[in-house]
């Protein structure tokens, strides 16, 4: 069997790796220039299940390597205001493991072919069964199965379920990251938790690294190459409804918002990674009706696209990947395999996503409670 995979973010990579592990021949085409064209480094809280399903994908031999560049989720989920006095509560707050999206996705990408510059055009079903993959500037591939792990704007949804489409919920943030310093140590009350301003809210999170990630592979699987980050604060404003930066920086833009607020939360943003900081969309993809059976399906964001406000976007695309390497490894023939995969996924991909949009309103609200 030979699969082809439409993009190179943490589904893709995931399943490419479970399906070689399993001895099936499997291919990432990504339609950026280069792996590192588009920086995509923020933290990553996974639960019980989208852990397991990553380490269901992995080599064995990486599993201590894995659990050493992870760390511990915690926080109190508080409402602040902005000099870091409680004034309510977001409920409990969700347990697992933290880890970091640029370094997990270096891990995925190791010994896997990834294409670059691969950007989809279309595809056509062959008479024999196989499917032929058209990209834009490189010979088309042929594969029994192509599976679009291509994101929010998925080029293979585009063709093999047109009238799925990404809706905006109008949420706009500006998301970075900065060192975790002693001083930014000072905030741990504020990790987890929503500070409320005057019409914008601010959310941090620390990325606290068990062993730093290039000394652990170093020390535990010398063949992977990790970057060298240490310990960081992820932080995310959000805006009022639509809102932009204008002609602002993302920091210019975050700080202008901010005058009077707490001199450790403006120190914060002064002295973020002004590469690593933008503005992002928040638009999800609701799954919809089945399409016809075939040698092609979707994984993660491409069809059921969420909030990030529940952090279960990754999680579910992890449990995608797993969930189809499991079914294309259970001895049944190809399209009853991908037929179950998409019954399940197409259940628990509507509720991951129905789940994320019930918390939106809570972290977008831009008013304190009474």
């Amino acid at each position: 069997m030979r699969v082809s995979i439409v993009g190179a973010g943490l589904g893709g990579l995931c399943l490419a790796q479970g399906l070689r592990g399993a001895g099936i021949e499997a291919e990432v085409y990504e339609r950026d220039p280069a792996i590192t064209a588009r920086f995509q480094g923020y933290r990553l809280v996974l639960n019980p299940g989208g852990f397991e399903a990553l380490r269901g994908c992995l080599p064995q031999r990486w599993h201590p390597l894995l659990d050493a560049i992870v760390g511990d989720a915690y926080g109190e989920r508080l409402i602040l205001d902005p000099q870091l006095n409680q004034v309510g509560a977001l409920g409990p707050g969700r347990t697992g493991i933290v880890v970091d999206r640029h370094v997990l996705r270096h891990l995925l990408l190791t010994g896997l072919p990834v294409h670059t510059g691969a950007a989809l055009t279309g595809y056509d079903l062959l008479a024999d069964g196989q499917v032929e993959a058209r990209f834009a500037d490189r010979d088309p591939v042929t594969a029994d199965l192509l599976v679009g792990a291509d994101g929010v704007g998925s080029a293979v949804r585009s063709v093999l379920s047109p009238q799925t489409t990404p809706t905006d919920t109008g949420v706009r943030f500006v998301i970075g990251r900065t060192p975790l310093t002693d001083r930014f140590a000072g905030l741990s009350r504020a990790f987890g938790s929503k500070i409320a301003g005057d019409g914008v809210s601010l959310l941090l999170g620390a990325m606290r690294f068990r062993t730093p990630p290039k000394e652990a592979a170093e020390a535990l699987a010398p063949e992977v190459t990790l970057p060298d980050i240490r310990d960081y604060v992820r932080w995310a404003m959000i805006l009022p409804p639509n809102g932009s930066l204008g002609t602002a920086t993302p920091q210019e833009a975050v700080l202008s918002r901010m005058p009077g607020w707490h001199p450790d939360l403006r120190a914060l943003i002064e002295q973020a990674d002004p590469d690593n900081s933008t503005l992002l969309s928040i638009r999800v993809v609701e799954p919809g009706e089945r399409w016809a059976p075939g040698p092609v399906t979707l994984l993660g964001d491409a069809i059921h696209a969420t909030s990030p406000t529940r952090g279960n976007g990754a999680n579910t695309a992890l449990r995608d990947a797993d969930l189809l390497r499991r079914c294309l490894t259970g001895g049944r023939d190809l399209l009853s395999a991908v037929g179950d995969y998409e019954r399940q996924m197409f259940e628990y991909g509507a509720e991951a996503v129905r789940f994320s949009l019930e918390a939106l309103p809570a972290i977008a609200s831009q008013t304190e409670p009474a």
